[in-house]
C-alpha cells in the first residue's frame, strides 16, 4: 500500500536551453525514454515505472502554478486533487512535506516514497524490487532511502557513507550524507566501498517523517500542519496564501535526513537498475543511444520535436556530421545543424538560442543562466 509522491519542479538549469522556466526538463518527452513504443516526458516515464508500485488513486504530484496545466494534460488518469500546487518554491522539504502531511490525513500511517520527477530508470523491475526492500524498512520505522552503488567517481552526485547491516536483509544503516566531492575525494569514496550515490528517493512511514520534521523543524511542522488541515475546503486557498510564504525554504536533506541519520533512524536498500538523473547534456548524451562515432542527436522520434509541452513536427531533423565524433546535438529549431571536423561537444539549437560548448563543461552551463538573470535577459530563460 505504497503511495508515491513525485517532486516535479525545478528549471534544470544545466539543460538550459532546452529547459526553461517555463517547460522544464521533466515535461519534456525525450528519444531513448519510451513507453508503449512512443516518446514520453520523464514525468511520465516516471508514473509509468511506479505503476506496479503505487496505482493513480494513491499517487501525488507535487509541482508549481506554471506546470500544474501541463502535468494534469500529461496525466489525465491521474485524479485532479492529487496535483498539489506550491504557490512558490519552496525547496523539497516544503514540497514533500505538503504531501505527507496531505496523505497522512487520509491514512496516519501510510507508506509513501518520494521519486523525482527527471530521473532516468533503465530497469524497472529491479527499480521496483529495490523500493519494496525499502519498503519493509519503512514499515519497521526507519526512514530509509534508496542508495545507487556507484559504477565510477562521479562529482555531480551526493553520496551516503553506510555502516552496519540492518535486520537480516540488504539494508545497511547511513551514517552521514555527503555533498558533491572533488574528483579525487569521490575516487576514494568509489574505492572504499562504504559510499552509495544518493538518488533523493526516499521510503517512509508518513507519521515517522512527521515526527522527526517535528523534532528538527518545529516550525516548517506547524506550517504544513495548518496547510494540510484546510486541504480539499473553502479554507484552502486564504491558508495555503497566508503559511506558504512564511515556510522555510531548505531541502529535505538538510532539513531531516541529515539530523535524523546523525541519530541512526536512516538505512538505505542499494541499487543497480540503472539509475540517471539526466542532470546535464553530456550525461544525456551516455544515456541516449548514438551512432557508431558517439554522435548524438537528442530529438523525438520521426522527427518530432516539443515545444509548450505539445508535439510538432518539422520534419527529420536537420543534422550532419562529416569527420566528427562524440558530439551531443539538439535540433530543436529546425535549421540544418552542421559539424565538421569537431569532437566532444554539446550543441544545442533552439528557436531562439543556440549553445555551443564541450562535453567536460557540461555542469557549467547553469553559470550562463545565472549570467542572463544578472543581466535581466528573462526572455531567454
Amino acid at each position: 500500500m505504497l503511495y508515491a509522491v513525485i517532486p516535479a519542479g525545478g528549471s534544470g538549469t544545466r539543460l538550459w536551453p532546452l529547459s526553461r522556466a517555463d517547460h522544464p526538463k521533466f515535461l519534456t518527452p525525450l528519444a531513448g525514454v519510451s513507453q508503449l513504443g512512443s516518446a514520453v516526458s520523464l514525468l511520465q516515464a516516471t508514473v509509468h515505472r511506479l505503476a506496479p508500485l503505487a496505482p493513480m488513486e494513491r499517487t501525488y504530484v507535487v509541482t508549481g502554478v506554471a506546470h500544474a496545466a501541463a502535468v494534469a494534460r500529461q496525466l489525465p488518469s491521474l485524479p485532479e486533487a492529487h496535483i498539489l500546487v506550491e504557490p512558490s518554491p519552496r525547496d523539497s522539504c516544503a514540497a514533500i512535506g505538503l504531501a505527507a502531511a496531505v496523505i497522512a490525513r487520509r491514512d496516519p500511517t501510510a507508506v509513501m516514497g518520494s521519486f523525482a520527477a527527471d530521473h532516468l530508470v533503465r530497469d524497472g523491475a529491479g527499480f521496483c524490487r529495490v523500493v519494496q526492500e525499502a519498503v519493509e524498512g519503512a514499515e519497521q520505522g526507519l526512514l530509509m532511502t534508496v542508495g545507487i552503488t556507484p559504477t565510477h567517481p562521479e562529482t555531480g552526485y551526493g553520496y551516503l557513507r553506510c555502516g552496519g547491516e540492518v535486520g537480516t536483509g540488504r539494508m545497511r544503516r547511513v551514517e552521514e550524507f555527503t555533498e558533491k566531492p572533488e574528483y579525487d575525494r569521490a575516487v576514494r569514496y568509489v574505492e572504499s566501498g562504504h559510499h552509495l550515490w544518493n538518488a533523493s528517493i526516499f521510503v517512509w512511514r508518513v507519521d515517522v517523517f512527521l515526527a522527526e520534521l517535528a523534532r528538527q523543524q518545529p516550525e516548517l511542522h506547524a506550517g504544513l500542519l495548518r496547510i494540510a488541515e484546510a486541504w480539499g475546503t473553502g479554507r484552502q486557498a486564504a491558508v495555503l496564501g497566508e503559511v506558504w510564504p512564511t515556510l522555510p525554504k531548505i531541502s529535505v536533506d538538510y532539513a531531516v535526513m541529515e539530523g535524523a541519520a546523525a541519530a541512526g533512524r536512516v538505512a538505505t536498500v542499494p541499487g543497480d537498475f540503472g539509475w540517471n538523473d539526466v542532470g546535464d547534456f553530456h550525461t544525456l548524451g551516455a544515456v541516449l543511444p548514438g551512432s557508431g562515432d558517439g554522435n548524438v542527436v537528442v530529438g523525438a522520434p520521426d522527427g518530432e520535436a516539443t515545444r509548450d509541452g505539445e508535439w510538432e513536427s518539422f520534419g527529420k531533423p536537420p543534422v550532419l556530421f562529416y569527420d566528427a565524433s562524440g558530439l551531443v546535438v539538439v535540433p530543436h529549431s529546425g535549421r540544418l545543424v552542421a559539424a565538421l571536423g569537431v569532437q566532444d561537444l554539446i550543441v544545442v539549437d533552439t528557436p531562439d538560442v543556440v549553445l555551443v560548448c564541450p562535453r567536460n563543461r557540461a555542469q557549467e552551463v547553469k553559470k550562463l543562466v545565472d549570467e542572463l538573470k544578472e543581466r535581466g535577459d528573462h526572455e531567454y530563460l
